[in-house]
């Protein structure tokens, strides 16, 4: 796996070990593992180990000096992975393969090829891992040179090159064909081994002819296949295989490429891996953390929904997130509640608040267009001074008469900051607010009926931490599109009618 490039840089601090290797003993209880490494070249106070676990690489342990040359690492248990063995530079490192099975792993090397040289005294396993990998830059020696001349080839101007070629790249083929053919070989005859199982989870499926369909029906049968089968030889229960660098891109891919980038088609695929690994605690609470973090962070409108799924579905239930404390876990579910009711495709809340003259009160829900433009603006806010006149004059001033209506609430509850700003900057779309007044004397004005307890509560009803904030809602009020730049309303809206025209004349 030496293309997976070391990503972390490890440090660690000298002195806090000084001494320590010296108590370092040559052999280990038969209960626990001993990990040997020798390394010509190397005459330093230790190494540092690392391992993979899902996407990166953390600090796992260190082998200490015991003799020139020589580190050794001893533990009670070592987690069955892919670890790697970091030189003082930093940069350098080889792999080495842990099955949890082999008690004693000795390995030998040099400094300045670390790959090519290696020896594996003690472990099946390595010596099965480091015989594929030197047969495969075997291969890739061979190849080198005919990439070389390609490359050349291709960046010569002066006449057609296309028959020499052609001719490289069924060299390059041969050897692709080769490449695969020895692996297949390797796993069927070693089939029993952790190392054949890390290769058979690396593969992706081969997709078959199909002479039957032609165009995009084939292209869509091609993808539907690879994708049917893309996990076919992953074994979800197998942890170790989370601690080599296969597992967790695996998922990534399968997730963030392969599947379709809707909440509805993620939540399906993230339901079925998440059921695949239940069998592994370890495996199952990567898999859920990794999917709830990932498109908790996502910048992609609508991501959100995948976020709130996962946090109803493994979090806020009976059995929870058993690796968590129950203040974490509320915090996941609490954010969880605020954004369900903000999800693409659900209603929106309403607001009824009245506009500057403080008189005359608006209901959000009763405003009849085919788009509203629902945005939450502070006439203190940097941004909002730009955006907020852009907003006037690129969208209310262009599409007031094309069925879209701007309905403006201002976060602040001092008015005249917000009076002061609609004027200086001429508004002329509708702006409503609460005020010291009403939030001060709220009872009243909700046991008259003006106003609702979320109109309110429009902060924290609509997640407001910043401003300006878009929500853009349909005819019926339902949230199509939210968090939306100013900048993005013109061609936003304008993809809206298109769509909506497109699929009006179909249905005539």
């Amino acid at each position: 796996m030496r293309i997976f490039r070391l990503i972390t840089i490890i440090t660690i601090t000298l002195s806090t070990l000084t001494g320590f290797a010296a108590k370092e003993k040559k052999k280990t209880n038969d209960d626990g593992y001993r990990l040997e490494f020798r390394v010509k070249g190397v005459d330093d106070s230790m190494l540092v180990v690392a391992n993979y676990f899902g996407l990166k690489q953390y600090y796992y342990d260190t082998a200490f000096a015991v003799g020139k040359e020589t580190f050794v690492m001893e533990k009670d248990s070592i987690p069955g992975g892919i670890y790697l063995v970091v030189m003082p530079d930093k940069g350098s490192y080889f792999e080495v393969m842990v099955s949890g099975e082999e008690k004693s792993i000795v390995m030998e090397t040099n400094f300045g090829s670390l790959v090519e040289d290696m020896k594996v005294l003690e472990s099946e396993e390595n010596k099965l891992f480091y015989s594929f990998q030197k047969e495969m830059g075997k291969k890739g020696i061979l190849a080198k040179p005919i990439h070389e001349k390609m490359a050349k080839l291709r960046a010569d101007s002066t006449g057609s090159k296309k028959d020499s070629i052609k001719l490289l790249s069924e060299k390059i083929n041969k050897l692709n064909e080769e490449v695969i053919a020895y692996k297949l070989d390797f796993i069927k005859t070693n089939e029993n081994s952790f190392v054949a199982k890390v290769f058979r989870t690396s593969q992706e499926p081969e997709v078959p002819e199909n002479d039957s369909l032609k165009g995009d029906e084939l292209n869509e049968w091609k993808y539907n296949y690879f994708k049917n089968h893309y996990l076919d030889e992953v074994d979800f229960t197998d942890a170790r295989l989370l601690r080599t660098p296969i597992l967790g891109k695996k998922i990534e891919y399968y997730i963030e490429k392969l599947t379709l980038q809707i909440p509805d088609s993620i939540n399906k695929a993230a339901d079925m891996i998440v059921s695949k690994s239940k069998p592994s605690p370890v495996v199952y609470r990567y898999v859920v953390h990794w999917i709830t973090n990932h498109y908790e962070k996502s910048k992609i409108m609508g991501m959100d929904g995948v976020f709130v799924h996962m946090a109803e579905e493994y979090y806020c239930t009976p059995e929870g997130a058993s690796w968590l404390d129950s203040a974490t876990t509320a915090k996941i579910c609490e954010r969880a509640e605020t954004l369900k009711p903000l999800l693409i495709g659900k209603v929106a809340e309403n607001i009824i608040l009245p506009d500057t003259t403080e008189t005359k009160w608006y209901n959000l829900h009763k405003i009849e267009s085919e788009l509203t433009i629902l945005v939450f603006w502070s006439p203190t806010c940097g941004h909002c001074k730009k955006a907020i006149p852009q907003l006037n004059n690129e969208v209310h001033k262009v599409y007031k008469d094309s069925g879209v209506f701007v309905f403006g609430v201002c976060t602040e509850l001092e008015n005249v900051q917000m009076k002061s700003f609609i004027k200086s900057h001429k508004l002329e779309f509708l702006n409503v607010s609460d005020s010291k007044e009403i939030n001060g004397n709220a009872y009243d004005y909700l046991a008259k009926g003006l106003t609702t307890l979320n109109s309110l509560n429009f902060r924290t009803i609509y997640d407001i931490f910043s401003t300006p904030q878009v929500y853009v809602l349909d005819k019926d009020k339902k949230i199509i599109a939210k968090k939306l730049g100013i900048e993005q309303l013109p061609d936003f809206i304008k993809d809206y009618k298109k769509v909506q025209k497109e699929e009006q004349s179909i249905k005539n």
